[in-house]
């Protein structure tokens, strides 16, 4: 998983941020959501809801948000990541 997201980092195909992986959720843009295994609970049931509604795979990543932040050479903490259909 992480190759995939080291790839998609220099394409436009990575969507950061959960106010933007759900709005794109609810219009069927997505095909993948990727959650640090420290989001939220109550996120990541929307995030869940929303995504076997429209048959979109959540993967849950072993590592917090704090390292998946430094992963996509962000300086800040990230929780949700949205990969375009």
């Amino acid at each position: 998983m992480k190759a995939e997201i080291r790839k998609l980092l220099g394409s436009d195909k990575l969507v950061i941020g959960s106010d933007r992986v759900l709005k794109m959720l609810r219009n069927g843009e997505l095909k993948k959501v990727i959650l640090a295994n420290n989001v939220k609970p109550i996120m990541k049931d929307d995030i869940v809801a929303y995504a076997s509604q429209s048959s979109v795979e959540v993967v849950v990543l072993d590592i917090p948000n704090e390292e998946l932040g430094v992963y996509c050479k962000k300086p800040f903490n990230i929780s949700v990541l949205g990969v375009r259909a």
